[in-house]
C-alpha cells in the first residue's frame, strides 16, 4: 500500500476516534461537543501523547466490532455508521426545533431566514449582482467548489495535486 495514502488513512482513523470518544463523553454533543484535555489524556499522565491515542483507537475499533471477533465487517461498519448519523441527525432536530414542538416549519428547515441554502448559493454565485446566476457564472462556482473540495489542479491550501 501507498505509505501516503497508509498515514491519510491513519489519520482519518485518528480523527474519527477522537471524534467518537468526544461524543461518547460529551453527552452525544457530536462534533459540536467540547474536547476537554482531560478525554484525550486516557491514561491520566498530564500529556496525550500515542498511549492515549491508541487506548482511544483501540476502544473505536471495539465498538465497531460487535462481535468481538478482531475484525469489522461491512455490515458493522454501517450499523455503526448508522447509528452515527441517527445521532447527529436528531440532536440537528432538536437545535432547529427552537420551540420544543417536535415540528420544524419549512423555515426551520430552509434556514431560519427562509432563504438559508439558496440565499447563501445565490450570494457567491451572482458576482455580477444581476439577481440571477448566468451559465458562466454557475461554472466559475463550480470551479471555485472543485479547487475547494481538492478536485482541482489546486488543493485548498494551494499545494499542486499529481
Amino acid at each position: 500500500m501507498d505509505h501516503s495514502i497508509l498515514r491519510i488513512f491513519a489519520t482519518a482513523f485518528s480523527i474519527a476516534v477522537i471524534a467518537g470518544a468526544a461524543n461518547a463523553e460529551g453527552g452525544g454533543q457530536g462534533r459540536h461537543s467540547e474536547m476537554t484535555f482531560e478525554m484525550l489524556d486516557v491514561d491520566g499522565s498530564g500529556e496525550i501523547d500515542t498511549t492515549d491515542l491508541d487506548a482511544m483507537r483501540a476502544e473505536r475499533f471495539a465498538a465497531l466490532d460487535a462481535d468481538g471477533d478482531g475484525a469489522v465487517t461491512e455490515e458493522e461498519f454501517v450499523a455503526q455508521a448508522q447509528r452515527d448519523a441517527a445521532e447527529r441527525a436528531a440532536q440537528m432536530f432538536a437545535r432547529m426545533d427552537a420551540d420544543g414542538d417536535g415540528l420544524l416549519s419549512r423555515d426551520a428547515l430552509e434556514g431560519r431566514g427562509g432563504r438559508g441554502m439558496s440565499g447563501r448559493f445565490l450570494m457567491r454565485a451572482d458576482t455580477d449582482d444581476s439577481g440571477g446566476v448566468s451559465a458562466e457564472e454557475f461554472e466559475a462556482l463550480k470551479s471555485r467548489m472543485a479547487v475547494f473540495r481538492g478536485g482541482g489542479k489546486r488543493h485548498r491550501w494551494g499545494r499542486n495535486s499529481q
